[in-house]
Order: C-alpha cells, then structure tokens, then sequence
C-alpha cells in the first residue's frame, strides 16, 4: 500500500517537477530586469553604441536665477549631472494649498545618467528653497554617440 501511494500521487498534490518549473519560472521572471539590462550595457562597452535610457533629463524649477546657478553649480560640482541649461523666466501657474498661483521660475535641465537620478533628485531637494520642488526625469531615447560618450566622461569620478 505505501509503495502505492509513492508512485500515484493524491489528487490536489502536484507533482516535484512541477514545482520546480514554476520556481524557476518566478526566479527568470525576476531576474530578467537586471539580465537585460547587464547584457545591454555589455553590448554597448563591446560595440560603443548607445543604449536608450542609460541617459535622462532632469528638469528643475527655481524661484530665481541666482538660486537656479547656485543648483547647477553644485549639482556639476558634486558630478551628479555632466551638463546643466539655465533657461529664461516662465510663467508657471499651478495649485498650491487649494489656491491658485502663479510665479515667475526659471527651469533648469540637467544631463545625467539614469543611475544617477535619485541620488540628483535627493541632493536638489535638500538644497531647494521650496517645499516640494518640481523635479521629475526623462530618460534619453537616442543622441549623438559623441554627446553622450562626453556626457560619460563629464561624470566620471576623478
């Protein structure tokens, strides 16, 4: 009877292989982000070519011009971005306490990696007089391979 019920499993128990399919199944399902993105960047150190979204733009409202350098200054100072544009006074409106506002900000953007994005993130909010400072990315679909390789190079640590 034991030798029985060895071979012909009970109904509702699955069978060892097929735990294992789905424990492998899981693990590749979670593994694959990193495996693709290890086998892109590989790809690209063999064959110099760019591989969208290694690069992001991060754009950043100031209240003024001096403050909005201040940033930029830092930001390039501490490498977190290889290039930083200080564009003119905007108009902005928005919701602010149930209210409707309106200023004058001047809008920075700022090349970086796309590792590099919260660490930038997290230094402007430290850094940024407002309470909750725009600050959001864009990662970079394509560009010159020669921008990009300067780009590279602009935040390489010393």
């Amino acid at each position: 009877m034991d030798r029985l019920g060895s071979r012909c499993p009970l109904p509702g128990y699955p069978r060892s292989s097929v735990l294992i399919c789905l424990l492998i199944l899981t693990a590749s399902l979670l593994t694959y982000p990193l495996i693709r993105t290890l086998s892109l960047q590989l790809h690209s150190a063999v064959t110099g070519s760019f591989v969208s979204g290694t690069y992001s733009i991060v754009f950043v409202n100031c209240p003024n011009e001096q403050i909005a350098r201040d940033i930029a200054r830092a930001v390039l100072g501490k490498k977190l971005a290889a290039s930083v544009n200080i564009l003119p006074e905007a108009s902005s409106l928005y919701f602010w306490n149930g209210e409707i506002e309106e200023a004058t900000e001047i809008l920075l953007l700022m090349k970086t990696k796309t590792s590099k994005v919260h660490m930038l993130s997290s230094y402007v909010r430290l850094v940024h007089p407002f309470e909750i400072p725009e600050i959001f990315s864009l990662p970079m679909d394509q560009g010159d391979v020669h921008y990009l390789k300067w780009l590279k190079e602009g935040m390489e640590e010393d």
